[in-house]
């Protein structure tokens, strides 16, 4: 269909996603809970079962080894889903980390498809007997879709209302979400439809290079529980140099990720994280914390420097079902 009109397809009705590359990796033992909190920067203690938590694994250095999903099954059972292309690393570096005996199991031949949008509701229910409302925001269970075993969550990436369903026989479900009129959506649009809802993604906001206090993730790490990289993450968040913020493009251009970000003398002073042109030319950026709403600064934009202003992070109105 083209990026645009995927784009919208989601905003204003429903598109699927086949993300079946993303990693799971099953946590078991009796110290499973114990486990999951020393490797998640998030804080799992009072997360009831059926639950699921967004927050990120950290080097000792603070920096980002991936981001993920935790969802909780009990105490004893925990379901991560990591990013794809840091699916074998995570796994790796959680068994390094494992000092507490639990089992660590890669769950990744499952495929995962996501139904996002409006009426992404209404075309998942028409698909299954359990009622999806049911199934509140950052829950989960296991039910059956089209009578077939699956797990189905309601997450999202899009800011908008929607499922993940994974399951080993995928491919009858995402045949009948296409039947019932939802959209086929590639990579394209589902990295604006992410960056428009101001999420981040592992390789621009958040890195082996790049902390979540200054990345302006702070709310999802608690440092009053003990976790890898939390007293590093304790000292940045005294000493915060950078955060993440919203440019816009006073002149005509479009930012991207990588692109430097100056200061009015044209001394470099952050980076572009994301960029596109949404109606107008907005972008991610890292900058200094000093800088308010409104302040201008310059954007090199191959080899010119464009000027641009902070504006407000909240590029769009959530539409999630809580």
């Amino acid at each position: 269909e083209g990026i645009k009109q995927e784009h919208e397809a989601v905003r204003t009705a429903a598109g699927i996603f086949d993300v079946s590359h993303m990693g799971e990796i099953l946590v078991e033992g009796e110290n499973a809970t114990v486990f999951v909190q020393h490797i998640f920067t998030n804080d799992i203690t009072d997360q009831n079962e059926g639950q699921v938590l967004y927050g990120l694994m950290c080097y000792e250095n603070g920096t980002v080894v991936d981001d993920l999903l935790v969802y909780k099954y009990n105490n004893k059972k925990y379901y991560l889903v990591v990013n794809a292309s840091n699916k074998d690393k995570d796994f790796a570096w959680m068994n390094d980390n494992n000092k507490f005996g639990v089992t660590i199991t890669d769950k990744s031949a499952i495929a995962e498809v996501a139904i996002q949008g409006p009426t992404a509701q209404v075309v998942l229910q028409q698909m299954t007997d359990h009622d999806l409302t049911q199934i509140t925001f950052f829950t989960f269970a296991e039910i059956k879709v089209m009578g077939i075993d699956a797990i189905v969550s309601r997450t999202g990436y899009t800011g908008e209302d929607g499922f993940e369903v994974y399951s080993h026989d995928i491919v009858p479900i995402w045949n009948k979400m296409l039947e019932l009129g939802a959209v086929p959506i590639g990579l394209g649009a589902r990295d604006t439809l992410r960056f428009e809802a101001t999420l981040p993604l592992y390789g621009n906001e958040i890195s082996d290079t790049k902390n979540p206090i200054e990345s302006s993730l702070g709310m999802f790490v608690k440092l009053d529980t003990d976790f890898i990289g939390r007293d590093a993450l304790k000292a940045i968040k005294e000493n915060r140099k950078f955060k993440s913020a919203g440019i816009e493009l006073i002149d005509k251009g479009i930012m991207r990720h990588g692109y430097k970000v100056l200061n009015l003398e044209g001394k470099e002073i952050g980076e572009v994280t994301t960029g596109y042109k949404l109606g107008r030319a907005i972008a991610l950026a890292l900058i200094p914390v000093e800088y308010k709403l409104g302040d201008e600064l310059l954007i090199e934009v191959r080899n010119k420097q464009l000027k641009a202003k902070v504006v407000s992070r909240k590029f769009m109105n959530k539409n999630y079902k809580k």
